[in-house]
């Protein structure tokens, strides 16, 4: 990557609508009892990422938009679903995350084809397969894994929320003392155009 000043820490993703925001920041609370050292991904910033750029030059932005704005124009909205809770990391949970019950396939596509477009301007394509899923924490330590894996299960497969989404969005994540912060850099609505 070349040039352009301040490099931007970019992602695209699919945002939210707040009432689902809402349940998943419910789950969290309860969660919260098992006293494990998570750090949990503030209400505001949840989202379900597609791809992660990473540092990027800010003379990239125009190539960027105009690869996401061509994906946007051939795919169309789909009906989707958040619900059950879980752990990547195994006995040792690493990441709590919510999972897709619904439209699962339909989002794994539209981040396939992100990462192609994003791959023919000089992007790395995706080593590991797409799993559909939204972050609510990262653990930071192993201590109390296993209260935090029981808390896990008795949370069990509870539904979040239907909804629509009908864009996504090309995020900069900027980091502060208090955690990330998100910012809409552009936004690309499915089937415009």
């Amino acid at each position: 990557m070349t040039g352009g000043g301040c490099r931007m820490r970019l992602f695209v993703a699919v945002n939210l609508p707040e009432e689902v925001r809402g349940r998943l920041a419910a789950a969290q609370e309860r969660l919260r009892a098992a006293r494990a050292q998570v750090s949990w991904v503030r209400p505001d910033n949840m989202h379900l990422t597609l791809k992660f750029l990473g540092e990027t030059a800010p003379d990239r932005l125009d190539s960027i938009r105009a690869a996401l704005a061509e994906v946007a124009r051939r795919s169309l909205p789909f009906e989707a679903a958040l619900g059950g809770v879980g752990s990547f990391g195994g006995r040792v949970p690493r990441v709590v995350w919510a999972g897709v019950t619904d439209g699962a396939t339909r989002l794994a596509e539209l981040a396939g084809r992100v990462d192609g477009a994003l791959a023919g301007i000089g992007f790395p394509r995706e080593s590991r397969p797409f799993a559909p899923h939204l972050t609510l924490g990262r653990v930071r330590a192993p201590e109390r894994a296993v209260v935090l894996a029981a808390a896990l299960r008795a949370e069990g497969q509870g539904a979040f929320g239907r909804f629509r989404p009908e864009a996504f969005c090309l995020m900069e994540s900027r980091l502060d003392p208090q955690g990330s912060i998100y910012t809409v850099v552009d936004r690309f609505t499915l089937g415009a155009g």
